[in-house]
């Protein structure tokens, strides 16, 4: 028999004219198993509030219940408090606090998608597919993902240990001080007669910081420009509608995407524009295993439709779309509520996009010995005749030269545009 208490506790969470509760001997009237299992959740409730170890608040029970049920879902699926809402949203604007990476739940332990560019934990070594296990010594088992998320970010100055485990290594720790990260989601650069566009994440500002760097890229480089490399490696995703303008900027025609939920009526389809921004150049996509969701979008749109060679190694494999949906003043929840579909009807979930070709990250070595020419030659003269004899070490590369990391994939996209420009010219 229920008591008032728990009758309201139950309703709390009830759809509005669902519950029809007795008070008295069991009713000759069937009762749904959806009211069986309501009024388990209030026997709950109740014994929690009346019995346990510790005060629990009423609003900490429930929001720890949607929580569970949001959760048991899918990886994606959560609630998000008023703070936590709050936070997504400024996340979003590509403006936020913490150590700037994104993460899911994998194994009841906290899985790097992939660290932000810059940021605390990009600099501090994180690395896509990084489990974390502990945060300040503390197990990340048993924790949602928010709660997980919430401990992570804080006061900027403030330090936090992560526990590690990487494929192949012992678990390690690692302190990482947070600060205030500023997502720039696109950056550009000049690779001599080739335009280099990174993107980072799909926030508000993509489509525009796109639009920005391939103009000032074409400004730049002039008549010499031969193609374009867009970097989407480590990018976790965002927002789909950016992910459909970034796609539209190098499509004329033909279809981005298409969504499908359980509902044939919610299903949607989103069709390219004409106009290329890029002038029909060649276009080299970058991509590897933390390349995620809206990442996934653009690549597969643009493999679909030839209009890029994708370089690089497996991309994530999210496959499914995320509504937030506001619940007032108390937050909102996030759900997965639709698969979608590159334009030749694949679907990439648990799946990932393979790359038309296939390079794994590598350490470019030069081989010491490995071809002499008149310039290695003691007292060799000079190119000009200016009478300064060359020293053999002035062949070698500069200190500089050997401490700069070098970007394999990078070089591979790069050389494959410049030939596939020499390819047109040769046919033209």
């Amino acid at each position: 028999m229920f008591n008032l208490r728990r009758a309201a506790a139950v309703a709390a969470i009830a759809t509005t004219g669902l519950l029809l509760w007795t008070t008295g001997a069991p009713t000759q009237e069937p009762v749904s198993d959806t009211l069986r299992q309501l009024a388990l959740f209030g026997d709950v409730f109740e014994r929690v509030r009346e019995d346990y170890v510790e005060e629990v608040s009423d609003q900490e029970l429930i929001e720890a219940a949607i929580q569970g049920m949001l959760s048991s879902l899918d990886p994606h699926s959560s609630y998000m408090n008023p703070k936590a809402y709050n936070d997504m949203r400024t996340t979003t604007r590509g403006k936020f606090g913490g150590l700037g990476i994104e993460v899911t739940m994998e194994g009841g332990y906290v899985k790097v998608v992939s660290p932000i560019d810059d940021p605390p934990a990009f600099r501090a070594g994180i690395q896509a597919g990084d489990l974390i296990t502990h945060l300040d010594g503390e197990p990340v088992l048993g924790l949602t993902l928010n709660d997980a998320v919430e401990r992570m970010r804080g006061a900027i100055g403030t330090t936090i240990v992560l526990t590690i485990y990487r494929e192949g290594t012992e678990p390690f720790d690692v302190s990482i001080t947070r600060d205030e990260i500023r997502i720039k989601s696109v950056r550009h650069e000049v690779k001599e007669d080739v335009g280099y566009v990174r993107i980072t994440s799909f926030s508000e500002q993509t489509e525009a910081g796109l639009n920005k760097a391939v103009r000032e890229l074409k400004k730049e480089i002039g008549n010499k420009l031969v193609g374009f490399v867009i970097d989407l490696r480590n990018n976790p995703g965002g927002l789909l509608d950016q992910a459909v303008s970034v796609s539209d900027a190098f499509l004329d025609r033909g279809e981005i995407v298409s969504t499908r939920g359980r509902r044939e009526d919610t299903a949607q389809r989103f069709n390219a524009e004409p106009g290329d921004i890029t002038g029909g150049l060649p276009i080299v996509v970058l991509i590897n295993s933390g390349s995620a969701s809206a990442s996934e979008i653009v690549a597969g749109a643009l493999q679909d439709h030839r209009r890029a060679i994708l370089l690089g190694t497996r991309s994530f494999g999210k496959g499914s779309v995320q509504t937030i949906i506001p619940l007032g003043r108390d937050g909102a929840m996030k759900l997965t509520t639709q698969r979608y579909y590159t334009p030749s009807g694949r679907s990439i979930q648990a799946k990932g996009i393979d790359p038309d070709i296939e390079v794994p990250q590598a350490k470019l070595e030069i081989l010491g010995g490995a071809g002499r020419s008149e310039a290695d030659l003691r007292g060799a003269l000079d190119t000009d005749g200016n009478g300064k004899r060359k020293k053999p070490e002035d062949n070698g590369e500069t200190e500089a030269e050997k401490e700069k990391p070098v970007d394999y994939q990078l070089i591979r996209a790069v050389d494959l545009i410049r030939g596939i420009a020499l390819s047109r010219r040769t046919a033209n």
